[in-house]
């Protein structure tokens, strides 16, 4: 692709990893008309995009040397690091010109790693993190922040249109996964403060029903917690966004914390009550820390009214 070109239907992308997240944006972008190469360990999750006419290819090489536009969903810096810069051989085997997408939750570091490789081999690289669930992601209406060239994000509006209600520039490389640690501190911490909230008003001796009706119509409930509230009433814990990826977004922003020198002591609480609950290697939703929250409210004693 020429710089700064806009991507349209007719550039070919590659999608590398179809997990949680991942699926459900390639499943958009084939539905909105983009050619489609994918890959992903687990191979029946790239048949599924087979199925919806995308080509699967055998490896990320194989894909990186035959698409205008490479995307990625990844788990942590360093599957990452293995696909761009290691084994996966993506950076060596793309055409000069190719557009990097890569909207993984890593650290500012990483990502910044991948940009300055990326330049090196005339490649346009942009980390573009991702704030919303799955049920945000098969809907279409994520939130985006993008870390790169303004003019090459730009250029990617045909993509973020088939898959997020809204987009945000934050800055050069590494700017859209450090707001994405941003966003995910008062996510996790928020998701602690009502867990509590909850188990305050338990052993307060409130009906629970009543209790999570309620809180959940108020003003102080963010409206990615009011959703959590409900299906935690029911006890389904179906992992929208995983225990363990909150977990490592909580490791992410303690280690940027501590890079800076900054005291989160709110955030290090919150971590450490996730922590608990990932370690259990239970598949769950992050919003878990609910149900621990009311067990420890069961074992305290009831303060009368």
């Amino acid at each position: 692709m020429l710089a700064n070109e806009k991507i349209t239907f007719r550039n070919r992308l590659g999608f590398i990893g179809l997990g949680y997240l991942g699926s459900r944006m390639a499943r958009r972008l084939v539905a909105a008309g983009f050619p489609m190469t994918v890959y992903d360990r687990d191979r029946a999750k790239a048949a599924e995009l087979s199925a919806l006419g995308a080509k699967v290819a055998r490896d990320p090489e194989e894909l990186a040397g035959e698409v205008d536009v490479i995307l990625s969903s990844l788990p942590d810096d360093p599957v990452v690091e293995a696909v761009y810069l290691g084994t996966g051989n993506v950076l060596r085997s793309a055409r000069p010109g190719t557009r990097i997408i890569e909207l993984s939750t890593i650290s500012p570091e990483a990502s910044r790693e991948l940009h300055r490789a990326a330049r090196q081999r005339e490649l346009a690289a942009l980390d573009v993190a991702i704030s919303g669930s799955t049920l945000s992601a098969e809907a279409g209406t994520l939130t985006l922040f993008g870390g790169g060239d303004p003019e090459i994000f730009e250029s990617a509006a045909a993509i973020f249109a088939a898959i997020a209600k809204q987009w945000f520039y934050m800055g050069p490389g590494g700017s859209g996964v450090s707001m994405k640690l941003v966003v995910n501190t008062l996510l996790g911490v928020g998701m602690q403060a009502v867990a509590e909230a909850l188990a305050l008003g338990l052993t307060l001796a409130l009906p629970r029903e009543l209790l999570f009706d309620t809180l959940a119509k108020t003003a102080v409930v963010a409206p990615a917690h009011v959703g959590k509230l409900a299906t935690a009433k029911k006890g389904d814990y179906t992992p929208q966004f995983p225990v363990r990826l909150m977990h490592k977004d909580f490791e992410l922003v303690l280690a940027a914390a501590s890079h800076a020198e900054l005291s989160m002591p709110a955030t290090e609480a919150a971590a450490a009550i996730n922590a608990e609950e990932a370690a259990s290697e239970s598949e769950k939703d992050f919003s878990v820390v609910i149900h621990l929250m009311e067990k420890r409210a069961r074992h305290s004693e009831i303060l009368p009214l």
